[in-house]
């Protein structure tokens, strides 16, 4: 089905901010380009100056961030935008200077259960074609929590996209439903044959690793060929997590969360034998929900450091590794902006991005 998006183009509401910030390794200088825009889930950028955006309620922009002007993307496919769900990531085709092409994670209502569906489409003289649903999960819940869901790829031709627990405990050791669960896929949709599960009978084949509660952020870091998560805990027991082919990460059987309703520990404990402990832990939870590994020049000092945005303590969290990927310093910034931030992306400039759910996106640059 095509459905070709009209563009209107309106001026973004801006208002000056420009704070001048020290961090422990770098001084920074962080400048609102662009507000009342939404809750802005996903970014990419399509070109150096033009950052492409999704809104959870269904927007698709565009920002210019030298102009500061916005175009929107209008009559887009119809989405579930109850609770957690709505329109989430967006990421362009590893060839995108080629095929145009874009990726997008998104909540379908089908028969009033919802799910997470991968879908594409390619940009067009400023519209959109050719949208299509790659991949309908099989995560399907009556609850609205829990989607999931970031998108990224290898450099082998592999699309990544993460899928919450969807509010359904056990889904994330049932490896006959995707919830709970990292999927490797082909850039068309189809299943790599050398996929973990491929040979098992009572596996989907799509999985990749499994027993996640809800992972909002994912990377493939092509420097290292690494693939990372973090995923949200419940009440502490946020994960950072170095993803292996076929690995078991442990929810809900084993967590460092405890109960929402008292003070009990989730699961039978924090370790168990077959199930994967990750890198780093946060209690209490700072609720992240998205991720990076930062190889740009603009900030040396942070080359190879993981940012991740945070909604619930409102902060960008640097985490600075040794080469045995071993947590030596973690370091929270943007404190000050006291706004949930919800994506953190780098440009080819090696400046960094990030959207508020206050509808606010800022460029994060060296101060001079």
């Amino acid at each position: 089905m095509y459905f070709i998006y009209l563009l209107l183009l309106l001026p973004a509401f801006i208002f000056s901010q420009n704070i001048q910030y020290k961090s422990e390794d770098a001084n920074i200088s962080v400048e609102k380009i662009a507000s009342n825009l939404g809750l802005v889930w996903g970014m990419t950028f399509i070109s150096d100056d033009k950052l492409l955006f999704t809104v959870k309620s269904g927007k698709i922009g565009v920002l210019n961030t030298k102009t500061k002007e916005v175009k929107y993307l209008l009559n887009i496919p119809n989405v579930s935008s109850l609770g957690q769900g709505g329109l989430l990531d967006v990421q362009k085709s590893p060839n995108f200077s080629k095929d145009n092409q874009l990726y997008f994670t998104y909540v379908k209502d089908i028969k009033g259960d919802a799910t997470t569906v991968l879908a594409s489409a390619k940009l067009e003289n400023d519209k959109l074609i050719n949208w299509k649903d790659l991949f309908i999960s099989e995560a399907f819940s009556d609850t609205t929590r829990h989607f999931g869901s970031r998108i990224t790829f290898d450099e082998k031709s592999h699309l990544f996209f993460s899928i919450g627990d969807r509010g359904i405990r056990e889904n994330s050791q049932d490896l006959s439903n995707h919830a709970g669960t990292i999927i490797r896929l082909n850039l068309d949709g189809s299943i790599p044959n050398d996929n973990p599960f491929i040979n098992e009978k009572n596996a989907l084949h799509e999985i990749y690793s499994y027993g996640h509660r809800n992972p909002q952020g994912l990377f493939y870091d092509k420097k290292s060929e690494k693939l990372w998560s973090i995923e949200h805990g419940p009440r502490g027991g946020d994960e950072i997590n170095l993803i292996e082919k076929g690995k078991n990460y442990g929810w809900p059987i084993i967590s460092y969360g405890k109960e929402y309703w008292n003070d009990f520990n989730v699961g039978e404990s924090t370790h168990k034998e077959g199930m994967q402990q990750p890198i780093k832990y946060y209690v209490p939870s700072i609720a992240p929900s998205s991720l990076i590994v930062y190889d740009g020049e603009l900030f040396k000092n942070w080359k190879g450091n993981l940012f991740s945005s945070a909604l619930k303590l409102m902060h960008l969290n640097r985490i600075v590794l040794d080469k045995n990927n071993n947590v030596i310093k973690e370091e929270r910034l943007l404190e000050e902006l006291n706004q949930r931030i919800r994506n953190v992306i780098e440009s080819s400039n090696g400046k960094l991005y990030i959207s508020t759910d206050s509808g606010n996106i800022y460029m994060i640059s060296s101060k001079s």
